[in-house]
């Protein structure tokens, strides 16, 4: 039988790099705090939000459940830990405060697809296809593995389930998952959002060489893709494709110029992965 779910935002973040509090940035009428917790609500019995001991009596945490770190400097693997500690019994649906593209839809399929049986159950990233540990669920047999972790000195949430047996699912929604930990990248999800682009496709024609040519099994293809820049682009297609390279291995060209991996794509855009030169 499977453990009940309870939520868990991750909302203790100094967010240093936006140089503002992120939670409290604004999604529509709603904080960004607000709207990841009417996200949870749907799918979980009980939702808290996890915060440093500092922001207790913050007037936007105040106003939720809490659930306090147990421990100092580990990021948010600190808030899993404090809320298995916590309630050991039960698995947890974690997301960060800084998904402001996360969809319904995209947690509802996280909740659908959840594997009880094994530590947990992710997303694998549409950028390097690595599992996103910030919005995922937390099994309570989780809870050993990962404080085991962290008694050896680390804290990455990622590697930990890199390392662990963690149910993978593809993103039906690749922007979804996108953080907005600077100014630019929340500018960016808003305009999305404005835009209603979160979840846009867009028509490219890619062009293969060498030994991606081989790999693909084609010299190119006209494709509707999701992906924002060419590494997205080139994560999606090594996903269907046996690509052995890197994208730091390739050189990419945008309509005939050589050009750069987190350039924006548009609809109608030429692109050519470019291998290595064999040779001296």
């Amino acid at each position: 039988m499977s453990a009940p779910l309870y939520g868990l935002v991750l909302a203790g973040g100094r967010s240093k790099r936006m140089g503002a509090d992120k939670a409290a940035l604004r999604i529509g009428a709603r904080t960004q705090l607000e709207q990841a917790l009417a996200l949870l609500a749907p799918h979980v019995a009980r939702a808290f939000v996890s915060v440093r001991a500092e922001q207790r009596g913050e007037p936007l945490r105040a106003g939720f459940e809490q659930i306090e770190d147990t421990r100092e400097n580990l990021g948010p693997i600190a808030g899993i830990i404090a809320a298995q500690e916590r309630h050991p019994d039960r698995a947890w649906l974690v997301l960060a405060c800084d998904l402001p593209l996360l969809d319904a839809a995209t947690l509802e399929r996280l909740v659908h697809a959840r594997a009880p049986a094994r530590l947990a159950t992710a997303f694998r990233s549409s950028h390097d296809g690595l599992p996103e540990p910030l919005c995922a669920v937390y099994e309570p047999a989780s809870s050993a593995a990962l404080a085991a972790y962290v008694a050896a000195g680390r804290t990455c949430p990622r590697q930990f389930l890199m390392q662990s047996d963690v149910e993978l699912l593809e993103e039906p929604n690749p922007r979804a998952l996108d953080n907005a930990n600077t100014p630019e990248e929340y500018a960016s999800a808003m305009s999305a959002l404005a835009d209603g682009g979160a979840a846009a496709t867009r028509r490219v024609t890619v062009q293969y060489f060498a030994l991606l040519r081989e790999q693909a099994g084609r010299p190119n293809e006209t494709l509707e893709t999701r992906a924002r820049t060419p590494r997205e682009l080139y994560g999606e297609l090594a996903r269907r494709y046996p690509f052995t390279l890197d994208a730091a291995q390739l050189r990419v060209a945008i309509n005939s110029e050589f050009g750069d991996w987190s350039a924006a794509l548009r609809d109608g855009d030429a692109v050519v992965f470019i291998p290595p030169v064999a040779g001296g």
